[in-house]
């Protein structure tokens, strides 16, 4: 019975440290991210359209983007993605977006991001190092409201729908010109070791990190 406690305690020693080095910031970029699906879903009528939103390989949103005072005219901003694995929704992995020019030109400090990763192809060019909007994947402001039948040949045929929500105000936004990378330091924070992007997004060997309950809660319930 000893050698059994003995054991058990041993791994919760071991286990305990994994998730440890996530910070202040990162957690409450998960929370802001799950919010940010949360709010939107309870405007159904004039957010992402749910035949699109059921048709989304992964699922990619960035709360709060602010504008880089280093960088004229620029944006950046962290956020997270997850990917479908049959029903449910895999492992989240952090990722960043770089550079571009938006739309915070109108006055608003920061906004709110949601992209849709509309097939598999889209999911794997994510998976490189970083990847040009526009240039290597193709991504096109995402029609708004119940009905996705607005959408233009660009948004059908586009890897990535983009969305944006800014003073209150929810629309599709054109991000090309963006580049986009995983965030190798906040996600080995977030599993404790430095982890395979492609494994997390994709394989089924990475457990789910409780903290992120909060994002798949959001994911499961939809839009």
């Amino acid at each position: 019975m000893r050698r059994i406690v003995l054991i058990m305690s041993l791994a919760t020693i071991a286990i305990a440290p994994l998730y440890a080095a996530l910070s202040t910031a990162e957690t409450r970029r998960i929370q802001d991210a799950a919010t940010v699906l949360t709010e939107i879903s309870s405007v159904p009528e004039k957010g992402i359209p749910q035949d699109l939103w059921s048709k989304a390989a992964c699922v990619m949103v960035i709360p709060g983007l602010k504008k880089a005072a280093f960088v004229i005219g620029g944006e950046y901003g962290k956020g997270l993605m997850s990917c479908r694995k049959g029903s449910e929704w895999g492992a989240p992995l952090f990722m960043r977006l770089e550079k571009g020019s938006w739309g915070l030109q109108i006055g608003a400090q920061s906004i709110d991001l949601v992209l849709l990763v509309m097939n598999a192809r889209g999911a794997e060019k994510l998976l490189a190092n970083k990847v040009s909007l526009g240039a290597e994947m193709s991504v096109a402001a995402g029609p708004v409201g119940r009905d996705a039948r607005a959408a233009t040949d660009a948004n059908i045929t586009a890897e990535i729908l983009s969305y944006s929500r800014t003073q209150g105000l929810f629309a599709g936004i054109n991000l090309s010109g963006g580049v986009l990378r995983g965030d190798a330091d906040d996600n080995k924070d977030l599993y404790g070791v430095s982890v395979n992007p492609r494994e997390v997004l994709l394989g089924d060997t990475v457990p789910m990190p409780g903290v992120a309950e909060p994002l798949m809660k959001a994911l499961r319930k939809g839009v």
